[in-house]
Parts: C-alpha cells; sequence; structure tokens
C-alpha cells in the first residue's frame, strides 16, 4: 500500500488522540496483514469511496475509550457496553473527517460512510484476502489501533493511463 494513501490516516489519528487524550501519542508498530485481524476492544469500520477506495477500522482498547468519553464528557464518567460503543463510533467520526478533509485539500472528493461497528466474525471476513496497514498508536491512557486496506480506484486509475494511438 502506498504511504501516500495512508497518511492522511495517520495524521489525522494522531491528532485527534493528541486532543482527546490529552497526552503524547506514539506510533507503536506498523504492519501488513493479508489474514484476518483480531480486536483488541472496540472496533468501528469505516468505507471510503472516491478516487481512492477501501476501508479503516479503528480499534480501541477499552481503558482508551473510557478516557475520550470522559474528554467529550467534560467529566469523569463510568461507560457502559452502549456508551463505549458509541465513544468508539464518535472517536472514528472525528479521525475519518480529519483524514478525508486532508485527502479533499489534494483535490478529489471522497464519499465516506457512518462507521460501522464490527464484530470478530466480520473482521475474519473483512480481513480475508486483503493487504492492510495495521498501525498502533500507543498512549499513557491505552492503545488504539488502525487498520487500513485502501487502494487507488480501479476505474479512475485506467482513465489515468494514457493509451497510445496509431
Amino acid at each position: 500500500m502506498k504511504i501516500d494513501l495512508i497518511q492522511p490516516f495517520i495524521s489525522a489519528v494522531d491528532t485527534v488522540l493528541a486532543e482527546t487524550m490529552e497526552t503524547p501519542v506514539t506510533i507503536g508498530g506498523l504492519k501488513m496483514e493479508d489474514d484476518g485481524y483480531r480486536k483488541k476492544g472496540v472496533a468501528a469500520m469505516i468505507a471510503i469511496k472516491g478516487a481512492i477506495e477501501g476501508r479503516v477500522i479503528l480499534d480501541v482498547e477499552p481503558r482508551a475509550a473510557a478516557r475520550v468519553a470522559n474528554y467529550l464528557a467534560g467529566e469523569d464518567i463510568t461507560l457502559d457496553a452502549q456508551a463505549m460503543r458509541e465513544t468508539v463510533s464518535e472517536l472514528a467520526n472525528m479521525v475519518i473527517g480529519n483524514a478525508v478533509t486532508l485527502l479533499n485539500d489534494r483535490g478529489s472528493t471522497y464519499k465516506v460512510y457512518p462507521p460501522e461497528l464490527i464484530t470478530d466474525e466480520q473482521l475474519a471476513k473483512e480481513g480475508a484476502d486483503t493487504e492492510a496497514t495495521v498501525l498502533s498508536f500507543e498512549t499513557q491512557h491505552g492503545n488504539v489501533y488502525m487498520n487500513i486496506a485502501m487502494r487507488y480506484f480501479r476505474r479512475r486509475q485506467r482513465e489515468r493511463n494514457v493509451v497510445a494511438v496509431s
């Protein structure tokens, strides 16, 4: 996967996590996966279509989700399972909104679909035969993982290729 496809997502996660967790963020690791991804916490998937297409999975450890929820609420709150899912969906919206803004600044437009909470079974199917880049973002409040599978839209790629006419 080309770095120009994933850099806006890396920048967006870094910015959003630094703000919502009020702590420095470190990229802890980067790896390629082509077999199913196993989530570490609560995961949301966002589909993107446009000049590039694919999906991003944001996977948040419970401790990290609690910290984000407290930031968004402006006070310490106790998270139940539903509040945790809502927090991860909102965090995914914030990250994808920032990333798509960066992509749109390059001159293309994208359609972003609402986050969909994803189960282990869906992750296994989603990861089959898909090459993805997985990054971990480490904070003192817990880790966040981002699984990115993006590619240039084939039809648009063919339009960019020059065809010789004889």
